[in-house]
């Protein structure tokens, strides 16, 4: 990989020879500007104005721009000679826990290479010593006309750096979240973490740039003479209405992406909302109350029999009294 800056890392009064190469690469299609009526290239040219000529990169410099549009010519020289210590050195300044980088504050990114047999002592000194703390250093460099912020950490056995914008680079969320006071069900949570454990994880080596394949595709198909690929029919979309049969649906479709069973969509459903009574408890239900009922009116039935039982021998009873009574007396 080629340097883009060499310099060396201060650490204490260690200084490390390094190299910075950059740690990644860009993928995406460019374009060119062409004339659209007859495809010729459209070039942009450099003129001097004084001269009314166009000049070469070579003739090229770089000048501030003062308030009142004087011209303030700065040469490469001026700037490698800054009276600042990290003009060929990246120097660092603390070591902090990983945690405490804002994601927000990440730039570009540089492996940071050792320069010669003399650096890697040093070199491997640092990234062990980096390793065992499980911290970071926060370091300061320069690089493209000014100072920056940069975080070193441990890939591998290389030393890589990130790029950090100063915190005041850096704007505050203001006027981002919405302006309603808007209220979340512990029911809609509960259907959130259920679409996410559903998705699950990934790996990252497996994602891919689909745009970019799709423009090769329309780039080898035109120049074949051939039809571009159609696009497929866009998603219907429209308004969320209901939010819960929303997350419903989205975990429904997830699982069946994933080649899960549609079983368990009754799961998915009692996240969000209470399952509605099962017949088959309705039908027990209705048949122990019969048989309640039917018990009931045996014992009724058995009741009425022992008092007309009861009322009869009574009768009889006293018709024999009666009876027996008239005998004596006769």
């Amino acid at each position: 990989m080629r340097s883009i800056w060499n310099g060396a890392i201060s650490f204490g009064l260690v200084s490390i020879p390094i190299k910075l190469v950059n740690a990644t690469e860009s993928h995406s299609i460019s374009f060119r500007q062409i004339h659209s009526e007859d495809g010729g290239r459209i070039r942009y040219r450099k003129f001097c104005e004084l001269e009314d000529r166009e000049v070469s990169g070579a003739e090229i410099g770089k000048g501030y721009e003062d308030a009142d549009g004087t011209i303030i010519p700065i040469s490469d020289e001026d700037l490698a000679h800054l009276p600042i210590p990290t003009a060929k050195t990246i120097e660092i300044v603390a070591f902090v826990p990983g945690e405490r980088i804002d994601p927000l504050q990440m730039d570009a990114a540089y492996y940071l290479a050792a320069s010669g047999a003399p650096a890697a002592k040093p070199y491997t000194l640092l990234r062990e010593a980096l390793k065992r703390s499980n911290k970071v250093a926060i370091a300061k460099f320069a690089l493209r006309g000014r100072e920056r912020l940069g975080m070193l950490r441990v890939v591998g056995d290389a030393i890589a750096m990130h790029g950090l914008l100063w915190p005041d680079e850096v704007r505050a969320p203001e006027g981002v979240a919405p302006d309603t006071n808007v209220t979340v069900r512990d029911k809609e949570l509960d259907l959130a973490d259920a679409l996410m454990d559903t998705l699950g994880e990934v790996e990252l080596e497996d994602l891919h740039d689909e745009y970019r394949e799709a423009v090769e595709e329309v780039i080898a198909a035109k120049a074949a003479g051939e039809a571009p690929p159609e696009a497929p029919e866009p998603a219907a979309g429209g308004k969320v209405l209901d939010l819960m049969a929303a997350l419903e649906s989205s975990v429904r479709a997830a699982r069946e992406s994933r080649g899960e069973a549609p079983a368990e969509e009754a799961e998915v459903r009692s996240l969000g909302r209470k399952a509605p009574a099962k017949k088959t408890g309705a039908k027990k239900t209705a048949a122990s109350a019969k048989k309640t009922a039917a018990k009931s009116a045996q014992g009724t039935k058995k009741a009425a029999s022992k008092s007309t039982a009861k009322k009869t021998t009574a009768k009889k009873t006293t018709a024999k009294k009666t009876t027996a009574s008239r005998k004596r007396s006769a």
